[in-house]
């Protein structure tokens, strides 16, 4: 069977996507959207547009979270990101905290510069920042005296990586939460989120809010 995967490589879903390709090793073709041609197939496949998008032989599989449970289920690999029994709940909970209370937060600060300065929303900010803030509180609580989010490397560090990632870009996670911050570097420094870190570096003036000079 072929894979293909349809990204970019400075996108955050994206990344949460390549990390447990290269985990594994698995075998696939990379439609990079920066490539010509690449955009429409991908708009044909996928009319709403949303990145990345996942096609197994043919099937597309859309949503970044199904993309790695299609993965595991039907192209298996030494890491499993979503384990068995209960301890699933835990994986997924934390994916969707991740993915809605840090990404998609960060997401509205992105949005926001986008926009230009004519139509910026500094209530919009501030709501957004001072959810992440939040976020960072009850994440270093729940880091205290962990290595990876839930057990082994999982599904739920794969939503962390681009999440703190660009967060800390846009709102820092305070000095003081010591857990966070070293859980964030030792995400940084996995092999498979290293990759995905160097494969966008070219690409880091899109950045709308100008990329910091480290990471």
């Amino acid at each position: 069977m072929m894979l293909e995967l349809y990204a970019h490589p400075f996108s955050s879903y994206c990344w949460k996507v390549l990390i447990p390709l290269y985990e594994n090793d698995t075998s696939f073709t990379y439609r990079s959207l920066e490539e010509p041609g690449n955009p429409a197939e991908f708009a044909r496949l996928w009319p709403i547009g949303k990145f990345p998008l996942l096609v197994d032989d043919g099937k597309p599989v859309m949503e970044s979270s199904i993309i790695i449970e299609h993965l595991q289920r039907f192209h298996p690999g030494p890491v499993a990101f979503i384990p068995g029994g209960d301890a699933a709940l835990e994986v997924r909970m934390l994916d969707r905290i991740l993915d809605n209370h840090v990404m998609n937060q960060m997401t509205r600060v992105v949005v926001d510069a986008i926009r230009g300065p004519e139509r910026h929303d500094s209530v919009e900010v501030a709501e957004a920042k001072a959810a992440l803030q939040k976020a960072y509180a009850w994440l270093d609580q729940w880091m205290s005296g962990r290595e990876w989010a839930s057990g082994d490397f999982s599904l739920a560090d794969c939503a962390a990586a681009p999440s703190l990632f660009y967060a800390d870009w846009v709102d820092p996670i305070p000095e003081a939460l010591i857990s966070l911050r070293a859980y964030r570097a030792r995400l940084l420094a996995r092999p498979s989120v290293a990759r995905a870190i160097d494969e966008a570096r070219p690409y880091r003036s899109y950045f709308p809010l100008g990329a910091p000079e480290r990471d």
